[in-house]
């Protein structure tokens, strides 16, 4: 979700005046690679060919076929795809770049384990042009990229014969990360660097909090409009800590949800009256300064102000979110997104060797 002579460590020097913070998922992450070769040209078109088979997919009322069921979640109770719906997957054309590998000094898990007990990183960003339209956008970084990458797809979730609503998942996944409620809002999950494993599962078996991708996704089902996927987005109970960025369709339709496993830590929205056109959060409070080993707000702060409101589209997020280290070695895929022109959302796989 900046504007000319922003700060790259942020708006303030102390957390916000909340009380009740409770600590999230995960330590801070190792270092990233120092070095990366540039991204090809963004090339924003899609096709229906892609490493998933099929051109177009649409399954049953429970919206993933049994085979594709996430067995973690189905074991942990999270519920499935309500009757009525249905789901089309649609395969995304891959980036080919060489894939640099690097080694991993951390044991991980393996997913759908990671999803809930790994560490992701992303950079997510909501701004508005010089004409009020606000767009979003979003990098997911993975450990496991090289495995994921071959496994995204975006997914339209049918309901009256009409789509509503778009996201970017794995598949065998149930969640989302990354998605669009066409003419009303998009949203992102960013991971907040905060807690330990174990806090996350006695929210969700005892406490019985929400999943942060279940979330995601009951708000894109539920909410209508942007305000009232705003207010879910910030007050329900989640079982981790997390950044929820939001995009609408009006000007000042901007939003990053700094949260605590039972409400908002933080509130931070666009401000473009008083130049703040674009909101950039990664993986840390934005009113603290990014750590060094691991800043990828600072870069992608130059990038948007280098490119200029006037200048802002798709095209132009997309270059930003392909400007190193913001794209990086561990970077899964890249979603741009209006939901003001629905049919714009697009994704790319990154890093497929």
């Amino acid at each position: 979700m900046r504007a000319a002579g922003m700060r790259a460590a942020g708006m303030r020097d102390a957390a916000p005046p909340l009380a009740g913070e409770i600590r999230g998922l995960c330590r801070a992450p190792g270092p990233r690679p120092d070095r990366l070769p540039p991204p090809a040209a963004p090339g924003l078109g899609l096709s229906h060919a892609g490493r998933i088979a099929g051109s177009r997919r649409r399954v049953g009322p429970d919206a993933l076929p049994r085979g594709l069921r996430c067995p973690l979640l189905a074991s942990r109770g999270e519920p499935e795809p309500t009757p009525g719906s249905r789901a089309g997957g649609r395969p995304l054309r891959p980036q080919r770049r060489p894939l640099l590998h690097q080694s991993r000094q951390h044991p991980t898990l393996p997913p759908p384990l990671g999803t809930y007990f790994n560490r992701k990183f992303c950079t997510s960003i909501v701004a508005q042009d010089s004409r009020g339209h606000i767009y979003h956008g979003q990098n997911l970084d993975y450990p496991f990229e090289n495995f994921l990458n071959k496994l995204t797809v975006d997914v339209q979730f049918i309901k009256n014969g009409q789509v509503a609503f778009t996201g970017t998942t794995f598949v065998g996944y149930v969640g989302l990360w990354t998605g669009q409620s066409p003419y009303k809002f998009t949203v992102s999950g960013n991971e907040r660097d905060k807690g330990w494993w174990w806090e996350n599962v006695i929210a969700a078996l005892f406490q019985r909090h929400y999943p942060i991708s279940w979330l995601i996704r009951t708000t894109l089902s539920e909410s209508e409009n942007f305000e009232a996927a705003v207010y879910k987005l910030a007050k329900t109970p989640l079982i981790a800590d997390v950044y929820h960025i939001v995009g609408g369709t009006s000007p000042r339709e901007g939003v990053v949800i700094t949260r605590n496993r039972n409400g908002p830590a933080d509130i931070w929205p666009l401000d473009p009256l008083n130049g703040a056109w674009f909101r950039v959060e990664t993986n840390y409070d934005h009113w603290k300064p990014a750590p060094k080993k691991d800043d990828r707000r600072t870069p992608a702060i130059k990038a948007l102000n280098a490119t200029g409101q006037a200048n802002l589209s798709l095209e132009t997020l997309f270059q930003v979110l392909s400007v190193f280290p913001v794209y990086n070695n561990y970077t899964v895929y890249t979603a741009v997104m209006t939901a003001a022109s629905p049919e714009k959302y697009m994704t790319r796989i990154r890093n497929l060797g």
